[in-house]
């Protein structure tokens, strides 16, 4: 559980912006589900509620989503779900329940760059960026590795390029936490592959990418890029895989939306 010592509805990302960097310990809130699963002391709370940030649209060549969208929004959204095979609701439908999905944002979920994340290993496998207020648009794979503290995440956007994506995971149960979870995209001749909950946050694949990129795809060059994968990606031990483990079903996972992707 958290504790605030005071709580504020801004209603400019000016006035957010300037209260969030005063102090250390101020935050921005999201949904604050996650949250409330660890222990921590916050000064003041900052609730983007006012901000007009709960929405998605498009134009000719992005679609725009704001960071106060909820995950359920993403999943019912017949904008999102028109383009990339569906691949956002796909990712989303399994996490923990609709009341839970009415809650969480992506926007939090996203800049807290949680490694068991669904949501974001389906964005990074496509074209997609991020708007800081501070630090301006910059792609996804980029924000996940840069140290990002002071700063509010606005606006995500995914470019509309016609690209075909899979999403897989594995799951101990249904609703369960994500023991490694994979997408992969293509778009004419050239494959993203990403993996997540390895259980560090979700990454690409480049090797294995490129390789396949360049190549016909048939079994030989399919298992030669899976084989990649363990010296490109790196796995890990928790209370819910063994790094062992992973490094195998990741495999699997990956040839599965290998092979679902082709058929798109």
């Amino acid at each position: 559980m958290f504790t605030l010592t005071d709580i504020v509805q801004p209603t400019t990302l000016e006035e957010a912006y300037s209260i969030l960097v005063k102090r250390k310990n101020n935050q921005i809130l999201g949904g604050t589900v996650f949250l409330k699963m660890g222990k921590k002391r916050i000064g003041t709370g900052i609730e983007l509620s006012n901000l007009g940030l709960d929405y998605i649209k498009e134009d000719d060549e992005f679609i725009e989503i704001g960071a106060m969208t909820t995950l359920r929004s993403l999943e019912i959204s017949p904008i999102i779900n028109k383009y990339f095979n569906g691949i956002i609701k796909n990712a989303v439908r399994d996490i923990i329940g609709v009341q839970f999905r009415n809650v969480v944002t992506v926007g939090a979920s996203v800049f807290s760059k949680y490694g068991f994340s669904d949501v974001i290993v389906a964005l990074l496998s496509l074209d997609t960026y991020v708007e800081l207020y501070n630090g301006g648009r910059i792609p996804l794979d980029e924000f996940l590795n840069k140290k990002i503290e002071r700063d509010i995440l606005t606006k995500i956007y995914i470019k509309k390029n016609g690209k075909s994506a899979v999403y897989k995971s594995m799951r101990n149960a249904k609703s369960d936490y994500p023991i490694l979870n994979v997408s992969v995209s293509k778009l004419d001749s050239q494959f993203k592959i990403c993996i997540g909950a390895r259980p560090q946050r979700a990454t690409v694949a480049i090797e294995a990418s490129n390789f396949l990129s360049s190549n016909d795809i048939n079994e030989k060059n399919i298992e030669m890029a899976l084989d990649m994968i363990i010296n490109d990606v790196s796995f890990g031990s928790n209370m819910r895989a063994s790094k062992d483990y992973r490094t195998q079903i990741s495999k699997i996972l990956v040839k599965r939306a290998l092979m679902e992707v082709e058929t798109c």
